[in-house]
């Protein structure tokens, strides 16, 4: 489980994050730097600024893919490749629900589906 604070949040509510296996073998194989904090650091210690993927993308010779872009993937390979309900796929992504009195009702995070989702986005990322 990956939780972000609620500080790091633009809605200012904690965020949790289910890690696919694939996601923990991943982290499991990265080198760790003594001492450190962060599992991604930047290259003279402590966390990566919010610019540094699009400098990596950059680099990589991609300046037309954004972080942006990888949100936006996720959510059409959820919306045309599973069934999960709408609501499930956009609690993933953090996002409010518009409409004001609903979101009043929902209290919950939808965590054992969003569970279920982040395992089977972490199977397609292996297909593709």
């Amino acid at each position: 489980m990956w939780t972000v604070p609620a500080h790091r949040m633009k809605a200012r509510r904690e965020h949790r994050v289910p890690l696919s296996d694939e996601a923990i073998h991943v982290l499991k194989q990265m080198p760790r730097i003594a001492d450190c904090d962060y599992v991604f650091s930047a290259p003279k210690g402590g966390m990566f600024s919010d610019m540094a993927l699009t400098s990596v993308l950059r680099r990589m010779g991609h300046p037309d893919l954004t972080q942006h872009g990888f949100r936006s993937t996720f959510r059409d390979c959820a919306r045309e490749t599973t069934s999960y309900p709408r609501e499930v796929c956009e609690h993933a992504l953090a996002h409010q629900l518009a409409d004001g009195v609903e979101a009043a009702y929902q209290r919950g995070d939808l965590l054992v589906k969003r569970t279920l989702l982040m395992q089977d986005w972490g199977r397609f990322c292996l297909t593709t």
